[in-house]
């Protein structure tokens, strides 16, 4: 879990939602739906976003996990985390860990993407209280600074 190695007893009937909020006391991620149709809880399972609440902690020997609480490297946000402060892609903050990871998992799939391709790559994260603009802006801010920090032109 985030870059540590954890070993829990969870009871076969707990979901990834339930091992990180109660089992780590990681609280980023939050339960919205509970259907895996908001994208409030999702975290980065072996890579690929995934919505916690649809996938079984007892499954999970051996995988990586990524929570919103992993992004940061000591006191240093993420880029995609600074991005989305400097461009007010949040409102209550809800939806935020999940839409932060969806556009980390996005923009390592695809480093330069277009307006289009962030619509579609954010599709799986509702947020309710924004237009979604703010967060689209957000993302796209985020590849910059990635780009910017790896060297490239924006």
């Amino acid at each position: 879990m985030n870059g540590r190695h954890e070993q829990l007893t969870i009871p076969p009937n707990r979901t990834l939602l339930e091992m990180v909020r109660e089992a780590l006391q990681l609280t980023g991620a939050k339960e919205g739906c509970g259907h895996g149709e908001c994208g409030a809880c999702m975290v980065i399972l072996d890579g690929r976003t995934v919505n916690s609440c649809l996938v079984l902690a007892a499954e999970l020997e051996g995988a990586s996990v990524v929570t919103i609480e992993g992004l940061k490297q000591g006191n240093e946000l993420h880029p995609v985390q600074k991005a989305f402060i400097e461009h007010s892609g949040m409102q209550c903050g809800f939806c935020t860990s999940g839409q932060v990871l969806a556009a980390k998992a996005l923009l390592e799939e695809n480093p330069n993407p277009t307006a289009d391709e962030i619509r579609d790559g954010m599709a799986g994260s509702f947020c309710r209280c924004t237009g979604y603009t703010k967060i689209f802006d957000s993302v796209a801010a985020a590849a910059e600074l990635l780009r910017a920090h790896q060297g490239e032109r924006p």
